[in-house]
């Protein structure tokens, strides 16, 4: 059985983080991802509001924070997939679909994944003009035609941001009122660019290398039509990759996000989490490299105790 120091779950920004961390304060660091590494972030076309770079595609920062990861001497397992924990004792078993590893701390950073619609032209055009993040992406719709999915918090905080950057804001919400903040419904209302479309559910996404309009079905009158728009903004939530942590007796709050503490810390000893995966609520790469950091440093402090917190 491979032993190591420090076990990581997730190669996203908070994972790379925490390794970049781990590994430059001695700890014998394992990342596992069960895809390639880079996590969400290299699906942005586009990152626009990462300190350092005020421009860089998605990809690329992904790759540059890889390759750090790699130079200090983390040793990343792409396409592994961890199916099982053991957090009861003083050591930590990470079963994977290869082996089995020992671990003296874990970090779970399994991120989140955005729900989506399911509708044809979703897969197809993400990163097309189908995002899911508009903080991430509406800069690059200046001036346009865009569209939110959705009637809830995140929804209207989209819609809003985007008001204030493209020509028109389309919203598709499937009820005739949103599940927001009363405050936002109103803010929504009293912007001029902003068309609501009540009781309607979209069916299709359209275009021919990118997004150009969507089909619309109003549940109320039977009828269907196509509204044209450069971009689809999905936002009907997230659901965290937790199932691990909740196999594994970890809490989880009524969301299912992790709950984590200050430093990281979950309830169990020696295992913490960070990034989009936790209840923190701001889930953002800077906040995830933030959190990653956090967890490596107070996992070293938990192995090698020099000022480990009770």
């Amino acid at each position: 059985m491979e032993t190591y120091d420090l076990i990581i779950i997730g190669a996203g920004a908070a994972g790379l983080s925490a390794g970049i961390y781990a590994a430059r304060s001695g700890l014998k660091t394992l990342i596992i991802e069960e895809k390639l590494a880079g996590g969400t972030t290299a699906d942005a076309p586009t990152v626009e509001n990462y300190p350092g770079y005020a421009q860089i595609s998605g990809a690329e920062l992904a790759e540059k924070m890889t390759t750090h990861c790699r130079k200090t001497g983390v040793t990343i397992n792409e396409l592994e997939t961890v199916t099982a924990l053991n957090l009861q004792g003083e050591k930590k078993n990470v079963t994977t679909n290869r082996t089995t590893y020992e671990t003296n701390a874990l970090i779970i950073a399994t991120g989140a994944h955005y729900r989506q619609i399911g509708v044809p032209g979703e897969k197809e055009f993400r990163g097309k003009g189908v995002s899911y993040c508009g903080v991430c992406d509406g800069p690059l719709f200046k001036g346009k035609r865009v569209m939110v999915v959705g009637g809830g918090n995140s929804a209207a905080t989209t819609a809003l941001y985007l008001s204030g950057l493209a020509a028109s804001v389309t919203v598709v919400h499937r009820r005739e009122a949103f599940r927001c903040e009363e405050a936002l419904t109103k803010d929504i209302q009293s912007k001029p660019n902003v068309q609501i479309v009540w009781n309607a559910e979209v069916k299709e996404i359209k275009g021919e290398k990118v997004v150009e309009k969507v089909t619309v079905y109003d549940s109320k009158t039977g009828e269907t039509k196509e509204i044209s728009v450069n971009a689809v903004f999905v936002q009907v939530g997230e659901a965290p990759n937790t199932q691990l942590a909740l196999d594994s007796g970890i809490d989880v709050d009524e969301h299912k996000y992790i709950k984590t503490d200050v430093y990281q810390r979950t309830n169990i000893s020696g295992v913490y989490a960070a990034g989009d995966v936790t209840n923190q609520p701001v889930k953002q790469v800077g906040t995830a490299v933030g959190q990653g950091i956090t967890a490596a440093l107070e996992a070293y402090g938990y192995i090698r105790r020099p000022y480990y917190r009770k």
